[in-house]
């Protein structure tokens, strides 16, 4: 593959999400998937951090931080993220 026919950030993150998250799970761990080792072989002169936010900055993917690191999601696959609110909301209300 040539210089200009390389992935573009946002190309590379999507295929990563939709080719490395396993069976049940609609995202991808930045860390425990390989992903950033990936990122930086691919990409030598980038930070995957710093270009993830961006694109999710942006609405192009969606991160949810998690143990270890953050997870990658697709817009349309992110889970919902409930407020701090909502959830008191419910404590207090259900019991």
């Amino acid at each position: 593959m040539s210089e200009n026919e390389k992935l573009t950030h946002e190309e590379f993150v999507k295929k990563a999400i939709l080719n490395l998250r396993q069976k049940n799970y609609k995202g991808i761990h930045t860390i425990y998937s390989g992903f950033n080792e990936a990122f930086r072989k691919y990409f030598p002169e980038d930070d995957p951090i710093k270009v993830t936010t961006k694109l999710a900055e942006e609405g192009k993917i969606v991160l949810r931080p998690a143990k270890g690191g953050v997870m990658l999601y697709l817009p349309e696959d992110a889970p919902m993220q409930r407020t701090k609110a909502e959830e008191t909301l419910d404590k207090i209300l259900k019991g």
